[in-house]
């Protein structure tokens, strides 16, 4: 597993989830951290909390999740700063480093071409965010 991934599923997995409610989500440290996806069947612990905070907290900038939509949704799939320079009253040094919060949370892969620098959503760790919070249907 990659250090920035985390995997979210029950310590008692048996006892509480099946393993098709398992969430994996990106983190910042190595160690996996163990809960129940979604949210609504069971409480996370304190530690739990802790280590997916930090996801949480890079997406509620709204420069941020505008960022994050915007590179999510840009064709092909990735865009540089010079492709999100336009969209924002903001200096292209503050855009990085929006960018560079989102790439160290674990929700935007980069990749370094010439003097740019181009960033692409993780899709999974978009995928299993929505997972951990959603509601189960009925």
């Amino acid at each position: 597993m990659p250090k920035s991934d985390l995997l979210l599923s029950p310590p008692q997995a048996a006892a509480c989830c099946a393993p098709a409610s398992q969430v994996l989500l990106p983190a910042a440290q190595d160690d996996p951290v163990a809960c129940c996806a979604p949210l609504s069947q069971g409480a996370l612990s304190l530690d739990q909390a802790e280590q997916v905070a930090p996801l949480l907290k890079a997406l509620a900038d709204p420069v941020r999740l505008r960022l994050m939509s915007l590179v999510a949704s840009h064709p092909g799939g990735e865009a540089c700063v010079c492709d999100l320079a336009d969209a924002f009253d903001l200096s292209q040094p503050t855009i990085s480093h929006h960018l560079k919060v989102l790439h160290e949370s674990g929700l935007l892969d980069r990749e370094k071409r010439g003097v740019w620098v181009y960033y692409r959503a993780r899709d999974r760790a978009l995928a299993s965010l929505g997972a951990l919070i959603g509601y189960p249907a009925p």
